[in-house]
């Protein structure tokens, strides 16, 4: 591993913010998983335990980016097959973010459209079974990058220093613009099915009354703020063509475009999460004032005692 010299100032400026938008968003979600463990019903319903996995995907994807961005910023380059595996999982995190929305958004829909037979259809098993499902569909692009990669490339690319990045296992041009036109296709049919939810829900929402069109309302809010989700997940996909083409020409504008990038589309995309459960919905909302308020009288008496 080597180290390639830069403006320290700006260097140090640029990591320390970095952290400040990350890791308070990485604290939060830290805390929804734990208190999605430490309670039962979390673990049981359908909607919660797809939230958790949500939660889990958008802690890994914020860690590993914030380990490759500060890289990047300290301008720190190590060899390309130590990447590999990094980029593979980051790939995977970023595919299973979408796939994990349109399973939420599914929930919902049978839960508002389908009520009688929501608790036979949305069970924990059939849950689970989706998020293997999910972590498979996404595993399979990055495994065949993987595979490509090492059969095509040749033995001075792959020993070569670069900073890490997925496009370093899609270096041939076609293969790029394969890769992006059939991740742009998956995610316009995953919009397509959560337009169809949100209409089905807001006609549901019309017909319904009382309780019911409460329910049908709040749900149709949600999954506003799903699509809202993956059109940000959209635009984090097509960043990295960007910065490719970028980083071609000069090395201070890559940085400055990755750094803005990574700032605007997978820290807000991966808040949205928290957003939507952490503090819209009643059940979880309480939890969590109930487990930080259960955290700070302990804090107090702990205190008091030492005094």
């Amino acid at each position: 591993m080597r180290l390639i010299q830069a403006d320290p100032v700006r260097r140090t400026i640029s990591v320390s913010l970095t952290q400040v938008f990350v890791w308070p968003f990485v604290y939060l979600i830290f805390l929804m998983l734990l208190i999605f463990s430490k309670k039962e019903t979390f673990r049981t319903e359908t909607r919660y335990i797809l939230f958790g996995h949500s939660l889990l995907v958008d802690l890994i994807f914020l860690c590993l980016t914030d380990i490759v961005v500060v890289l990047s910023y300290s301008f720190v380059v190590i060899p390309l097959r130590f990447c590999i595996p990094i980029c593979m999982l980051i790939g995977a995190v970023t595919a299973c973010a979408p796939l994990t929305i349109v399973a939420m958004c599914m929930e919902r829909y049978v839960a508002i459209c389908m009520p009688l037979r929501h608790h036979a259809i949305s069970t924990s098993r059939r849950a689970l079974l989706v998020i293997l499902m999910i972590w498979i569909l996404s595993s399979i692009n990055p495994f065949v990058d993987m595979f490509i990669l090492v059969r095509t490339a040749s033995r001075e690319y792959l020993s070569q220093l670069t900073y890490c990045h997925y496009e370093i296992m899609v270096p041939e041009k076609m293969h790029q613009f394969a890769r992006g036109l059939l991740y742009i296709v998956g995610l316009v049919v995953i919009l397509i099915v959560e337009v169809f939810c949100y209409v089905m829900i807001y006609l549901a929402a019309r017909a319904a009354s009382g309780d019911n069109k409460k329910s049908a309302s709040k749900g149709q809010r949600t999954i506003s703020l799903h699509i809202l989700q993956l059109v940000l997940c959209t635009a984090e996909v097509m960043c990295p063509y960007i910065e490719a083409v970028v980083m071609q020409y000069d090395i201070n504008i890559y940085l400055i475009v990755r750094y803005v990038n990574f700032l605007a589309f997978s820290i807000t995309s991966r808040a949205v999460s928290p957003l939507v459960y952490g503090f819209r919905d009643e059940k979880f909302h309480t939890a969590m004032i109930y487990y930080i308020r259960c955290k700070n009288n302990t804090i107090s008496s702990d205190t008091i005692k030492q005094s």
